[in-house]
């Protein structure tokens, strides 16, 4: 028997606005940073919602190549259900490419490997399928927003 290859479905493009990070500094595993939400949109099929303001982005620049990203927010559908996210994501890249995202200089997202596992949470009786499944995606970051794109694993 063989095993299917998942085929990737879309499932939603997200703008997600941020602020300026706040800089815990050096801890035992990298550099430890926290970048707050503002707010944002998210468009899948059939359906919109706002990015709530009040999340975060709990970052742990690892080396001068790897960045592990752990994004918590939530949702608010226009039918007023709530989705909570979380995402966690891996970016690398050069160094110097790195540095340059770390101080929050444009650089071209092409250059840069980010990728991403959402998993979501919600009460909503039309989207509570999103409970059952597994989700991937890839962002890029720009100075005041993260654009991703999440597929469901069909």
């Amino acid at each position: 028997m063989a095993i299917p290859t998942p085929p990737l479905v879309f499932f939603a493009d997200l703008s997600v606005q941020v602020d300026k990070p706040q800089e815990v500094g050096r801890v035992a595993r990298g550099r430890r940073r926290l970048i707050p939400i503002l707010g944002g949109e998210a468009v899948g099929n059939g359906w919109r919602a706002r990015v709530l303001p009040g999340g975060a982005d709990f970052q742990l620049v690892v080396n001068d190549t790897l960045a592990e990203l752990d994004a918590r927010y939530v949702l608010e559908t226009d039918a007023g259900d709530l989705i909570y996210v979380q995402n966690r994501a891996i970016r690398s890249g050069p160094p110097e490419l790195m540095a340059r995202l770390v101080r929050g200089e444009p650089v071209d997202p092409a250059l840069i490997y980010f990728r991403c596992s959402p998993s979501f949470e919600t009460t909503s009786a039309s989207l509570g399928w999103i409970n059952e499944r597994m989700f991937v995606g890839a962002g890029e970051r720009h100075r005041d927003k993260v654009v991703m794109r999440f597929f469901e694993l069909g």
